[in-house]
């Protein structure tokens, strides 16, 4: 997930320096057995993501620690990893998503690209 790169915050903290900033969040779930989640955590590493995210305030939460929260974002359910983008407020905008019928929120766990368009889309309407 490239810590040393990105600053990740809790939920709580990223909610409060969101509302303070006017930045819009990225929220990602995640768990620690999750392949998937592994590959992804590499994207984080890509020069293009590490720039791009400091446009964002970055919050990662761990599904299994974090059922609650996981259970109040999942439009379309609780697989994991799945990213979400939420104004600087809080609101999940549900519309930014991939452009798929199911996993809307999975973005490739390989090419930089997809949350990279991702992140973009989500700049333009938030921001």
């Amino acid at each position: 997930w490239n810590d040393a790169n990105i600053r990740w915050m809790s939920y709580e903290d990223g909610l409060a320096a969101a509302k303070k900033s006017y930045q819009p969040i990225c929220l990602i779930f995640y768990t620690t057995w999750c392949p998937h989640c592994a590959n992804y955590s590499k994207v984080f590493s890509n020069p293009d993501v590490v720039k791009k995210s400091k446009s964002f305030v970055m919050i990662r939460l761990d599904k299994d620690k974090n059922r609650e929260l996981s259970t109040k974002y999942n439009p379309d359910g609780e697989y994991i990893p799945r990213t979400y983008f939420l104004s600087s407020d809080g609101q999940l905008d549900a519309s930014l998503s991939e452009p798929r019928p199911q996993y809307k929120y999975f973005y490739s766990e390989s090419d930089p690209s997809s949350i990279l368009a991702g992140m973009d889309r989500a700049l333009q309407k938030l921001d």
